[in-house]
């Protein structure tokens, strides 16, 4: 009977879809009770890729989180980065992966990826970074998986560390994995700026961070203590980071006792030798407690990054009203705004210039640390952020249900 109702005629046959499409949404509610099952694929399981992901799986709800991840040993061990996860969120070590292209163990990665990904019932894939962003886009195209998002967290080709000729290399590769399946989802303005001026169609949601008390974190354990002007910075000492220019940059105040720069975090031995200048303080990795003891007794924040995508390390200096001071690259262009909460700057010789000037303006230097604060609560609360991934995750999925005959 109903066969025979849908050639009556343009409108029977309208309403049976519908009716066909809100007995399909009965049955699979986005806002069940069941859980969604959101798989996230990351070569770089360190540093910030890691937090990014750690966040997702805290501020997304009603998710069900599986973690695919390689091991940078050197960076960090495995099980001390899924120490910091959530409860419930579970992990399956991926073989092979790793951060240079090398064409054999690629192409074990990406076996390994696709039995892996083939024994997961997921709703979303969510991949993270480059190396994961291409050979997991390569096996969900294989697979014949379409909810796929893919966020590259300080793209490969705006790294400053590598020729010109691997620069263009890494975009064609984009290029050909954006043809293959996947939805490019940048963590800052400047980054998906980047992907689309190479002609990648990309959008964008900010990262955040949690927005502490501030006034009860100076009236309990945490006291500012009369310093000298002081300077920080926090991050892993890599090439990325610039510690070179950090080291131009303090060398400048050698010779002024009441200046002092603080690089909080370690590194290769390689990059930790160009931070010489003998009013820098190396402090190695520290607990949450003294990064925010450090954060909050500093007068300014300072970049000399190459490149990011939008840096966690930055975002925390804000969330506590810190002046900011940020090399002018993609991902740090993103969080000052010149004269409004800090400044960007171009070479060492600038970024003098403004130490010099904040210090002899303090009440500049105060109202940009007010601004930064109250930006920061407008514009990159992890708590506001983060439901853009998860209203995200939902469209994906109800999109695919709406096109199931």
């Amino acid at each position: 009977m109903i066969e025979n109702l849908k050639y009556n005629g343009a409108n029977v046959s309208l309403k049976l879809l519908l009716i066909s499409k809100i007995i399909l949404l009965i049955l699979h509610p986005i806002h069940s009770k069941s859980l969604m099952r959101v798989i996230h694929v990351v070569e770089c399981f360190a540093s910030g890729t890691a937090h990014f992901i750690n966040l997702l799986t805290r501020y997304t709800y009603n998710c069900d989180h599986i973690v695919i991840h390689g091991e940078r040993i050197e960076e960090m061990k495995a099980e001390l980065v899924k120490a910091r996860f959530p409860e419930g969120t579970k992990f399956i070590y991926w073989e092979d992966a790793q951060r240079e292209i090398k064409l054999k163990k690629d192409f074990q990665a990406l076996n390994s990826l696709i039995r892996l990904l083939r024994n997961v019932n997921a709703d979303v894939i969510h991949l993270h970074s480059s190396k994961a962003g291409f050979l997991g886009r390569l096996a969900c195209f294989i697979l014949g998986f379409k909810n796929v998002i893919y966020t590259p967290n300080g793209a490969a080709f705006a790294r400053e560390d590598i020729s010109k000729k691997k620069k263009k290399l890494y975009i064609a590769l984009e290029k050909v994995a954006d043809k293959l399946s996947g939805h490019v989802v940048c963590c800052s303005s400047s980054e998906a700026m980047i992907f689309n001026d190479n002609g990648i169609k990309a959008n964008y949601i900010n990262n955040g961070t949690s927005i502490p008390d501030i006034q009860t974190l100076v009236d309990g354990k945490f006291k500012h203590e009369a310093n000298p002007f002081t300077i920080v910075t926090c991050g892993r000492v890599t090439e990325q980071k610039n510690p070179a220019l950090f080291n131009k940059i303090a060398g400048a105040f050698a010779a002024s006792p009441n200046i002092r720069f603080i690089w909080i975090g370690e590194g290769d031995a390689s990059q930790i030798n160009q931070l010489d200048s003998g009013n820098i303080l190396l402090t190695g990795w520290q607990s949450k407690e003294n990064v925010l003891q450090a954060l909050l007794n500093a007068d300014l924040y300072l970049s000399t990054a190459l490149w990011e995508g939008l840096p966690f390390s930055v975002l925390e200096a804000l969330s506590l009203g810190k002046c900011l001071l940020l090399s002018d690259c993609v991902g740090n262009v993103d969080l000052v705004k010149d004269g409004y909460n800090g400044f960007k700057y171009g070479s060492a010789e600038e970024a003098v210039s403004r130490i010099e000037w904040l210090i002899n303006n303090q009440e500049s230097l105060q109202t940009m640390a007010k601004n930064s604060r109250e930006w920061c609560e407008r514009d990159f609360d992890v708590q506001v952020v983060f439901r853009k991934y998860q209203a995200l995750y939902e469209s994906l999925v109800e999109k695919q249900l709406l096109t199931i005959s």
